[in-house]
C-alpha cells in the first residue's frame, strides 16, 4: 500500500541514518582523543583500572623527584667527605714531615690549622636543602639520629599502597659507628667536641688503634686528649708524633667507612630512580593496551561510516520522492 501520510521506507532510512551518524560520533570522538575507552561508560572495568594505574603512576612520578631531591643529598654529603678525607690526608702528610728531625713543629702546625679550619668550613658547607648529613643535626652529638630518602611507592595484592624509605645513621658519639665529621648540640649547630674530628684520642675504642697501645687508649699522653680538629703537634716528642699519627689515621679509617655508606647509598639511589623510571614506563604501557586506540582501525572505520552516511542520505532522498510518483495518478 502507497499512502501519502505514512512513509516507512523513509522512516527505515532515516532510523539507518541516525545509527550510523552515532557510530561516526564515537568513532570522532576516539580518533580526536585517541582512547578507546575515555570514559566510564565505554567500559566500565576498563575504565576503573586505567584510573588506579594513572593515579598510580602519578604517585611513581613524586616518587622520582624525591629520589632526585635524596641523590642530592647524598651526592652534596659525599662531596663533602670526600673533601675532608683529602684534607685529613693533607693532615697526615705534615704529620710524617713533622716526624723529621730539624723540622720546625710550629710552622707545620700553622699549616695544619689552616687544615683544621678548612675541615670546620666543609663541614658547615655540605648542605642540600637545610639538611647536612656529614655535620650538625639536633643532639646528634650524644644521639644517633637516622635520616630517610623517598625510595620506592608500592602497592600490593590487597590494594594496600606504602611510600618505602631508606634511611641513614647519623652518628657522632658512638666510636665504631661513627658517619658524622662534627656532632649537632640542641639547637642543631655544630658541636666540634664531638664526631670523627671531634672526639679525643681516648674516646675511641680499642678497635681504632693497636690493641696494645696503652698510650693512645688512656688519657696518659698529651695526644689522648686531643682530637683531629684540637690536634697541636707543638712540643710533642717522637712517641706523641707516632700517637698523633695514630689518631688521624684512625679519623681517615672512620671517614673512609662513612664515605663508603654514602657511596652505597647514591648507588643504590640511582638503580631504584632507574627502576622507578622503567615501572613507570611499564604501566604507561599497561593503561595503553587497555584504554588507547587503534588509529589505524579507527580510521578505516571512520572512511566506512562516511561512505555508509552517504549511501544513507542517497537512501532517504530516494525514499522521499517515491511519494511524488502519486502525483502522476491524479495528471
Amino acid at each position: 500500500m502507497t499512502s501519502i501520510l505514512t512513509n516507512i521506507a523513509a522512516m527505515s532510512a532515516l532510523q539507518t541514518l541516525r545509527s550510523i551518524g552515532s557510530s561516526m560520533e564515537d568513532t570522532q570522538g576516539r580518533v580526536s582523543s585517541g582512547l578507546r575507552v575515555g570514559q566510564a561508560s565505554d567500559n566500565a572495568a576498563y575504565w576503573s583500572i586505567a584510573t588506579t594505574m594513572r593515579s598510580d603512576n602519578m604517585a611513581l612520578s613524586a616518587v622520582s623527584d624525591a629520589l632526585g631531591l635524596g641523590a642530592s643529598k647524598v651526592d652534596t654529603a659525599y662531596a663533602g667527605m670526600e673533601s675532608a678525607i683529602d684534607v685529613v690526608k693533607e693532615i697526615k702528610a705534615k704529620l710524617v714531615t713533622a716526624t723529621e728531625e730539624g723540622v720546625d713543629k710550629k710552622k707545620v702546625q700553622e699549616e695544619i690549622t689552616q687544615l683544621q679550619g678548612q675541615l670546620k668550613s666543609i663541614a658547615e658547607s655540605a648542605s642540600f636543602s637545610g639538611e647536612n648529613w656529614i655535620a650538625g643535626g639536633v643532639t646528634t652529638s650524644t644521639t644517633p639520629v637516622d635520616v630517610t630518602v623517598v625510595s620506592g611507592f608500592v602497592r600490593d595484592a590487597n590494594n594496600n599502597v606504602a611510600v618505602k624509605t631508606t634511611s641513614y645513621n647519623l652518628d657522632a658519639s658512638t666510636a665504631g659507628s661513627l658517619t658524622l665529621l662534627f656532632g649537632g648540640d640542641a639547637t642543631g649547630a655544630i658541636d666540634t667536641a664531638t664526631g670523627i674530628l671531634g672526639l679525643t684520642a681516648a674516646a675511641y675504642t680499642t678497635t681504632d688503634f693497636d690493641a696494645s697501645d696503652a698510650a693512645v687508649t688512656t688519657a696518659a699522653t698529651a695526644v689522648a686528649g686531643m682530637s683531629v680538629y684540637t690536634l697541636d703537634i707543638t712540643g710533642l716528642d717522637n712517641a706523641g708524633m707516632a700517637e698523633a699519627v695514630t689518631l688521624v689515621d684512625a679519623a681517615l679509617a672512620a671517614m673512609t667507612s662513612a664515605g663508603a655508606d654514602l657511596g652505597s647509598i647514591s648507588m643504590r639511589i640511582d638503580l631504584q630512580e632507574d627502576f622507578v623510571n622503567k615501572l613507570s614506563d611499564s604501566l604507561d604501557s599497561g593503561i595503553g593496551r587497555l584504554v588507547d586506540a587503534d588509529m589505524n582501525e579507527e580510521s578505516t572505520r571512520l572512511k566506512a561510516l562516511q561512505t555508509q552516511q552517504q549511501l544513507a542520505v542517497q537512501s532517504l532522498s530516494i525514499a522521499n520522492s517515491s511519494s511524488e510518483v502519486i502525483l502522476s495518478l491524479f495528471r
